[in-house]
């Protein structure tokens, strides 16, 4: 497969988003929520019952209201179960929602879990504003509990993610081994003006630790894409192993088509999906490239390198076509939209 180098850069850098939406403000939290909890045993499925919330801080001070609604995650260590919201109710510090919400999962796994419930002003043309959360912990939860409680709405946990776990816990989303190398093609004539190219090999062997995405079992692929294309052609993936949360993969992938300096500019995205005949779930990604912030002279926000990716797409660079290999962190990406399907 040809590496296209000419991209829209405009296109490129102005169509990025969070796979998992970046919420952000700085309105200061007060309020409360009133909420049920209940385990339905027959239906092996966890309910949240939203009630309402009470006296919420106003996000829209023009109109001094504002739009919330709620948002819940089932977290833990290494697990992210997706999340599930209610609608939005409009201009009302004080919204009543009365919906219920599901998680379709055994109580042996909801019990090692957290529930993070969290209130947001929803913005149609613009960022989200966080309203308050609050976080319970059903390691210790009593599930003979049905009541409608009221609970005080808190400061957010993390100012970085909406979507990261309670801040005393760690975000695992398992680790991946993978080998890279760049082999140069030689021009076939002395005469010829061609430009010389070679192509880079990614060799992803396997990943460990996986969370469960969606419950106990998970069936992970890996696709891969070399960044700043993000048409279909740039797109690879490995094959689906079955139930296991430490699959082996050994999977190469090559491009072709690269100049030498292009290796300063470009950046290989692997992300990791748990496989739904309907739609995967993203598990966790590796971005690697020299970490720049920026490709051909642009910024671009999927130029971002941890220090451990950095460093082996160094070595790949200084090794004279061997392979060179580490295991690394998966973690959460910015993603090109493009991208996310």
């Amino acid at each position: 497969m040809v590496f296209s180098l000419l991209c829209q850069y405009e296109q490129v850098s102005g169509s990025i988003s969070s796979l998992y939406p970046a919420d952000f403000g700085d309105i200061e939290v007060q309020g409360s929520i009133h909420l049920a909890v209940n385990y339905i045993q027959n239906l092996g499925e966890f309910h949240i019952f939203v009630v309402h919330c009470r006296d919420l801080a106003v996000a829209d001070t023009k109109k001094n209201c504002s739009d919330p609604y709620v948002k819940c995650y089932l977290l833990s260590e290494k697990t992210h179960l997706g999340k599930r919201k209610t609608t939005v109710k409009k201009k009302t510090l004080n919204p009543t929602y009365n919906e219920i919400l599901k998680f379709k999962i055994i109580m042996e796994v909801l019990k090692t879990l957290f529930l993070n419930i969290s209130v947001w002003q929803n913005n149609t043309f613009g960022r989200n504003s966080f309203l308050g959360e609050v976080d319970l912990d059903m390691s210790i939860w009593d599930f003979s509990n049905t009541h409608i409680n009221e609970y005080t709405l808190k400061a957010r946990f993390s100012e970085q993610s909406p979507t990261a776990s309670p801040s005393h816990l760690k975000d695992s989303r398992g680790q991946m081994r993978v080998a890279l190398r760049f082999l140069p093609q030689t021009s076939r004539s002395k005469r010829t003006s061609r430009m010389e190219t070679g192509e880079v090999q990614i060799w992803v062997k396997d990943c460990k630790n996986l969370p469960p995405v969606r419950g106990v079992f998970i069936d992970p692929f890996v696709k891969c894409t070399v960044l700043p294309d993000t048409s279909r052609k740039s797109r690879q993936k490995t094959r689906v192993v079955k139930r296991t949360a430490n699959p082996m993969f050994n999977h190469t992938m090559v491009y072709d088509g690269f100049r030498s300096e292009d290796l300063r500019e470009t950046c290989v995205e692997i992300t990791v999906w748990d496989h739904d005949r309907l739609s995967s779930h993203y598990i966790g990604g590796l971005r690697l490239g020299l970490g720049t912030g920026k490709s051909y002279g642009v910024e671009v926000l999927w130029m971002d390198s941890t220090t451990d990716e950095a460093h082996l797409w160094q070595r790949m660079l200084q090794s004279d076509g061997e392979w060179v290999e580490d295991a690394l962190p998966l973690r959460t990406l910015v993603r090109a939209k493009s991208m996310s399907k």
